[in-house]
């Protein structure tokens, strides 16, 4: 087997044997807020769809993608305490919900066009997304409210995260 196949089922079953963090499983969440008119709620809903389909829940929500999607709402966008290491240290995905309930839509649109994330964050998939887009996962996000943990601060590439972590090989070299 070549060392991609060998990395990638590394990946793959450490995603799947990784238990969800057990401070975002115990931590009651709050259901969604009612949206107070029809648009508010259209525009929840298409943010919740984005959610979903554009993969923000495989890192910011704790067992998602070893569940198979099976997780409830109620933890949905908390971050995670699985790592994600490469050559650039180790990231955690945020608790959405905790950083949405900071910022406005405004604020939300800015970063999404200005900011680049470390790995494994797809930064430019933000920048791809409409301004309507945006404004709907924020405002969905902002539905579900603050609930959860602040996830692990950022690890430089000398320091040993705990785990679970995800290795990511590094880049081949440049020719």
């Amino acid at each position: 087997m070549s060392q991609h196949k060998i990395f990638l089922t590394g990946v793959v079953l450490s995603l799947v044997t990784g238990a969800p963090c057990a401070s975002h499983a115990a931590d009651p969440a709050p259901t969604p807020k009612k949206a107070a008119k029809a648009g508010d709620k259209e525009k929840v809903e298409r943010g919740k769809y984005l959610v979903k389909i554009a993969g923000c829940n495989d890192c910011h929500t704790a067992g998602y993608m070893a569940n198979v999607g099976k997780v409830d709402e109620k933890q949905w966008l908390m971050g995670d305490v699985m790592g994600w290491r490469g050559p650039w240290g180790t990231t955690y995905a945020p608790n959405l919900r905790l950083y949405f309930d900071k910022i406005t839509e405004d604020q939300w649109l800015k970063v999404a066009r200005t900011v680049e994330f470390r790995p494994p964050m797809p930064w430019f998939a933000l920048r791809d997304m409409t301004d309507a887009d945006l404004r709907a996962i924020h405002a969905y996000a902002k539905s579900l409210g603050p609930a959860g943990n602040p996830a692990p601060a950022y690890l430089p590439p000398d320091k040993e995260p705990k785990q679970p972590y995800a290795q990511f090989p590094s880049p081949p070299p440049k020719k």
